[in-house]
């Protein structure tokens, strides 16, 4: 598999759904002991190397730590089972527990010296699950076209997805970036488009978000409408929301460089780069 970065990626052990999973990740600046740390939450059909150049590109303006993962079933982590069906509640268990597995496995130390979030899509879910679940962990959230509830628009655009992965060289395209791109195209495509799925919604949970919380979403997002981001900020009034035009679902590949300055507008204001006594991350092989 083509990672597309140079920094080099490792394997971290946890137990989670019954049994011994590795995780691919990466630290990125890991020698800035003293920098705020970052984690990078990927899309529902994301990796750790289909972030491309961006998360060393963001850590590198925000002189941070960075810390990108791909989840079980993605990239080069352990594949799903064959036989795995996810339910309607994989975003929670992929906040309140595989990400809490895996910081413990790297030994970080959330308690004392809360990491901020970046989330994509079906990550920027996940990352407001966690915000919501553990507030005292959480320095701050940047979500990018995050889902908090189902909509017409999503399940169109996800069903021409399966559509395209049956009929076209999508499953090529996606094996670039993950070792078995069955695993994880129908892990994700398969619970979306379940008739279960479409009362989905984090809408109520949120109001326990305490930490800064900024939600980018594209004038264009093929994926979902303003109203996704609109919802955050009506349950978490404290919300920056930021709307791009020329933008679909992906802001951090359409619109880069407006969306790193805007992150750093969010970083300075909330003084998000205040240096903390943060242990070096520890790896694990």
């Amino acid at each position: 598999m083509n990672s597309g970065v140079m920094t080099r990626t490792l394997k971290a052990r946890i137990d989670w759904a019954g049994r011994p999973m590795d995780i691919e990740y990466q630290w990125l600046g890991e020698d800035k002991v003293a920098a705020p740390l970052l984690i990078f939450l990927h899309e529902g059909l994301g990796s750790l190397s289909m972030w491309r150049e961006f998360p060393e590109a963001l850590c590198r303006a925000l002189d941070c730590r960075g810390l990108v993962y791909s989840r079980p079933g993605y990239g080069d982590s352990t594949p799903r089972a064959a036989d795995e069906v996810w339910g309607p509640d994989f975003m929670h268990r992929q906040a309140h527990e595989v990400l809490p597995a895996l910081l413990n496995a790297l030994k970080v130390d959330v308690s004392a010296n809360p990491p901020c979030l970046l989330g994509h899509s079906d990550g920027g879910s996940i990352a407001l699950l966690y915000a919501a679940r553990f507030p005292d962990c959480v320095a701050g959230a940047i979500v990018l076209a995050p889902h908090i509830l189902v909509e017409e628009l999503a399940l169109s655009s996800i069903a021409k997805t399966r559509t395209a992965y049956l009929e076209t060289d999508l499953p090529n395209r996606l094996s670039r970036h993950h070792t078995d791109p069955d695993s994880a195209f129908w892990g994700w495509n398969t619970i979306w488009l379940n008739p279960d799925f479409r009362s989905w919604s984090i809408d109520k949970e949120l109001a326990t978000i305490a930490c800064p919380l900024l939600a980018v979403q594209g004038l264009n997002d093929e994926y979902g409408t303003l109203d996704q981001i609109r919802g955050i900020a009506k349950r978490v009034p404290h919300t920056e929301l930021q709307e791009l035009a020329d933008c679909g679902h992906s802001p951090h590949r359409d619109q880069p460089a407006q969306l790193i300055s805007r992150i750093q507008q969010f970083f300075n204001h909330h003084r998000l780069h205040s240096t903390r006594n943060f242990d070096k991350p520890q790896e694990t092989t």
